[in-house]
C-alpha cells in the first residue's frame, strides 16, 4: 500500500505522553464505557472503572489539533483525510454536506472521552457524544501479534471502519441500531458494525481516486485487510478466548460475514449496497 504522499489534514489531537485527562461525561459516562468494554472485548468492568477512578479529579490538558509527526501519526492522518475525500462527494451526490470527525485522538493507555473514560484495551472506537475517534497506536502490535492481522492496510481497514461509525451517526443508523435491539448475531449493534465493515469497503473501493492518486491499494492489501475482518469475528475471537461460540452474544458478526460485506462494499462501491439493515440476510 501506498500512501506517504497523500495529503494530511492535521485532523489530528495528539494526547500521545500526557497521561490521562479527566473524565468526561462523569460516573455514567465511565458505567457506559464499562458495558461497552466488558461485552465487546471481554474487559472486567471493575477494571475500567478502576481507571476512570483513577482519572477523576485529574486536570484536562488542552491538545491542539494539527500536524503529527511521526509515521503512524501521519498514517492515520492520511487514512482519514482520504476518507474525508471519498465521503465528501457521496453525501454531495444526495444533496447533503459531510462533516469529517471532530478529530482522531491519538493517546496512551487512558484518556477522557465524551462517553467516559477509553483505554487502550477496548481497542479502537467511536464515540458519537463528541464525534472523535479514539486510536491508542500500540493497538497496530495487538492487531498483528494477537490478531494475526498483518500490513498497513489491515490498519487502514480499522481506521475506516471507524470512521464509517461516524457517517452512521450522521445519517442516523445508529439510532436505528438502538431500536433493533443490542443482543444476539441478528441485533442493531451487529447490523451496525457490519455496515460499518462495508462502509469501510466503499473507501477502500474509492480511495485510489483522493490525495491526487497518491494512495495506492493493491489486490495483495486487500487480502491483507480481509485478514483482518476475519480475525476480528466474533465466532473466532469466541474460539480462541473461551473455546466455544455463543451467537446469542455475538456483537460484531461472525468472520465469514465481516469479510462479505467489507467485499460488497468494495466491489460495488457504493454506500447504498451497505444497507445490513434491510439486509434479509447478515
Amino acid at each position: 500500500m501506498d500512501w506517504k504522499g497523500a495529503r494530511r489534514s492535521g485532523n489530528i489531537e495528539d494526547r500521545r505522553g500526557m497521561g490521562g485527562g479527566a473524565m468526561a461525561g462523569g460516573g455514567i459516562g465511565a458505567v457506559v464505557l464499562a458495558a461497552i468494554g466488558y461485552f465487546v472485548f471481554g474487559i472486567d468492568p471493575q477494571t475500567t472503572m478502576q481507571v476512570a477512578g483513577q482519572l477523576q479529579g485529574q486536570t484536562q490538558q488542552e491538545v491542539a489539533q494539527g500536524q503529527v509527526s511521526d509515521a503512524d501519526g501521519q498514517f492515520v492522518d492520511a487514512i482519514e483525510t482520504s476518507n474525508t475525500e471519498v465521503w465528501g462527494p457521496i453525501f454531495a451526490a444526495q444533496g447533503a454536506r459531510y462533516t469529517p470527525p471532530e478529530s482522531v485522538v491519538l493517546y496512551d493507555n487512558a484518556t477522557s472521552t465524551g462517553c467516559g473514560t477509553g483505554q487502550s484495551a477496548m481497542g479502537p472506537f467511536y464515540c458519537p457524544a463528541d464525534r472523535k475517534i479514539y486510536l491508542d497506536l500500540t493497538f497496530w502490535n495487538e492487531l498483528e501479534s494477537k490478531f494475526g492481522a498483518k500490513g498497513e492496510f489491515a490498519r487502514a481497514y480499522v481506521i475506516s471502519h471507524e470512521v464509517g461509525h461516524h457517517v452512521q451517526t450522521l445519517l442516523g443508523a445508529s439510532q436505528a441500531a438502538r431500536r433493533m435491539g443490542a443482543q444476539g448475531a441478528e441485533s442493531g449493534t451487529v447490523r451496525l458494525e457490519l455496515q460499518a465493515d462495508c462502509y469501510a469497503g466503499v473507501w477502500a473501493s474509492k480511495a485510489g481516486e483522493t490525495s491526487g492518486g497518491q494512495i495506492v491499494i493493491r489486490p495483495a492489501d486487500i487480502e491483507d485487510g480481509l485478514g483482518a475482518a476475519a480475525a476480528v469475528g466474533d465466532d473466532t475471537i469466541q474460539s480462541r478466548t473461551q473455546g466455544r461460540v455463543v451467537p446469542d452474544s455475538f456483537t460484531h458478526g461472525t468472520s465469514e460475514q465481516r469479510m462479505r460485506w467489507f467485499t460488497r462494499g468494495y466491489e460495488r462501491g457504493d454506500p447504498a449496497v451497505c444497507d445490513t439493515f434491510g439486509a434479509s440476510r447478515l
